[in-house]
């Protein structure tokens, strides 16, 4: 599974290349044309993918915190090392997680905690803030479960959302990915008609992953498609349908009560779905990115984030003020290009490679 998202140049028989623009965000994560031009021949033994191993997902965490892991517990090493407990620690580690763009009201709450801690229990050296704060931020990432991404229902309908340029189409690929490697019967749904592109993109995606694609033409009501596509997924019998929809600006009133009838669409024509409207985040915004969200949260009922780029950034932080101050769980978080580095959100995981290499260092 992981091999169909590495690069493939120039193979014969492969589908019509989008233009370069359009295909620099999923350039480094191109499967074999063999999918596209015959998807109807894979064998199912092809899909099913190796059962990851705890080591392997430790190195997968680690990898994609690692970024992260040098702005925040670095420094934290440094400051923490020989020095008693005193204000001006606490001062200097408030400085750090909002370096490592946690937010300021994030930051409050958790440096609030450690101070409760630090009087009810006394301690003498700053070192033991090390276990305070790695409790702390667990305590907080496990305030929102985070149930498994397709429930009984069936079909199961997955609605996509977010702004321009945060990796939502790369997010749809792996997760249909991953589905398909669990067995599952996928259909994808392209309602993002506002650009053509947007449209061939997904269907490339849709042939080189051996899963059908509902579409209509470029202008086409974004709705009209999505009830086309849920009809399409009930008559076929798919266990999981995935509806892209337009990189909206949360800026644009249009656009966004677009959405809402999308919403309102689905539900009417299949009671109870919508089951999951995950918004794409890009961590590399930081706490801009939390400006999005809560736009979005106001007209969609929101049920959780998928965190992608984390890898390339240090303003991982954020991920700690979006369940906070959103109140959602974060369902999945981007840790590299290959398909095994879009990974279920597991607080332990996060915590775990947040401080792991910390041991020598504080």
């Amino acid at each position: 599974m992981a091999n169909w998202f590495r690069r493939k140049k120039d193979t014969p028989g492969s589908a019509e290349p989008l233009p370069q623009e359009e295909l620099q965000h999923i350039e480094e994560i191109l499967v074999p044309a063999t999918l596209a031009a015959e998807p109807e021949s894979i064998e199912e033994e092809s899909l099913v993918q190796e059962e990851p191993t705890p080591e392997k997902t430790r190195s997968v965490w680690r990898r994609g915190l690692a970024r992260l892991r040098r702005v925040l517990t670095t420094p934290l090493g440094q400051m923490f090392r020989g020095r008693p407990i005193s204000e001006e620690i606490f001062v200097e580690l408030e400085e750090a997680l909002l370096g490592a763009d946690v937010g300021v009201q994030t930051t409050s709450t958790l440096i609030e905690r450690l101070r409760e801690r630090c009087r009810r229990e006394k301690p003498q050296e700053a070192s033991v803030l090390r276990t305070y704060l790695r409790d702390e931020m667990l305590t907080l990432l496990q305030k929102q479960p985070n149930p498994p991404l397709v429930g009984e229902a069936r079909p199961w309908v997955i609605l996509m959302i977010g702004v321009n340029g945060v990796g939502k189409t790369t997010s749809i690929a792996k997760l249909t990915s991953r589905f398909r490697g669990e067995g599952k019967k996928v259909l994808l749904v392209a309602a993002d008609t506002f650009r053509a592109a947007a449209i061939e993109q997904l269907e490339v995606w849709a042939g080189r992953l051996g899963v059908e694609l509902i579409k209509h033409q470029s202008g086409a009501s974004p709705a009209a498609v999505a009830f086309d596509g849920v009809r399409a997924a009930i008559a076929r019998k798919a266990d999981v349908v995935i509806i892209d929809t337009a990189g909206r600006l949360h800026t644009k009133a249009p656009l966004m009560e677009e959405l809402k009838k999308v919403h309102r669409v689905i539900a009417r024509e299949l009671p109870g779905a919508p089951h999951e409207v995950l918004l794409v985040l890009d961590a590399s915004t930081g706490q801009n990115a939390l400006s999005q969200a809560h736009t979005f949260q106001q007209l969609s009922s929101l049920t959780g984030v998928i965190l992608s780029k984390m890898d390339g950034s240090a303003k991982g932080g954020m991920a700690l003020a979006v369940v906070e101050r959103l109140g959602i769980p974060i369902r999945c978080i981007g840790l590299g290009e290959k398909e095994e580095d879009l990974q279920e959100f597991s607080p332990e995981n996060f915590i775990d490679a947040l401080f792991s290499f910390a041991d020598g260092e504080m």
